[in-house]
């Protein structure tokens, strides 16, 4: 289980709530599923979407037509 605010890395990983949540370091993943466990509590997908802590869902950015 990852303690939310607990981080120990120097510089400290950015809140959940931050512009640049996603930049915390990766404590847990999964490549096949596609996502990433953050320090901060933040499950961040491959496709950009993320889920917050508080259960808040961040929707993928929109990808541009090739």
């Amino acid at each position: 289980m990852v303690s939310v605010g607990g981080c120990t890395h120097r510089p400290l990983c950015p809140a959940p709530d931050a512009e640049d949540r996603s930049a915390a370091v990766s404590v847990s993943r999964d490549c096949l599923a596609g996502w990433a466990l953050l320090c901060n509590g933040v499950i961040h997908f491959d496709d950009g979407g993320e889920v917050l802590p508080n259960g808040k869902i961040i929707a993928p950015l929109a990808q541009a037509a090739a």
